[in-house]
């Protein structure tokens, strides 16, 4: 049997993407981490083939990803589109959020992700978050 997840040698592309995550995925990462959403263990940069995703919580079998400009609607649209049936042919859900959404409305989003795992009753406490000169792009 070939081995999908985490393989090794992407492991130096994932822990480059972790130390250079953009101020949208630092920004859910912290409400993700921990187990804060329902007790549910989440995973940042698991690869799945060749591809990495952003977050990805194998009890839901799901699959966050977090979308820059680059990620527009003609920029790398085939690339998304074969990445994403290939993601879902392992029978993982992935939800798709741009940069923007993360920064602007945590809560929508957070909201998003626990309907999507089957309930929206535990949505961890959000400090109000500022970043001054944030762009969407990051």
């Amino acid at each position: 049997m070939t081995k999908l997840y985490n393989l090794s040698r992407l492991k130096t592309k994932r822990k480059y993407l972790r130390n250079n995550s953009t101020k949208a995925e630092v920004l859910l990462w912290k409400q993700l981490s921990g187990s804060k959403i329902n007790g549910l263990k989440f995973r940042r940069q698991h690869s799945i083939g060749r591809y990495i995703l952003d977050f990805y919580c194998p009890e839901k079998r799901l699959g966050i990803e977090l979308d820059g400009s680059a990620h527009g609607p003609d920029q790398r649209k085939e690339y998304d589109a074969k990445r994403q049936r290939f993601i879902e042919t392992c029978s993982i859900v992935v939800l798709r959020f741009y940069n923007d959404q993360v920064i602007n409305n945590i809560s929508g989003v957070l909201t998003s992700i626990l309907e999507t795992c089957g309930g929206a009753n535990d949505l961890p406490s959000t400090p109000s978050l500022h970043f001054d000169k944030l762009s969407a792009d990051q």
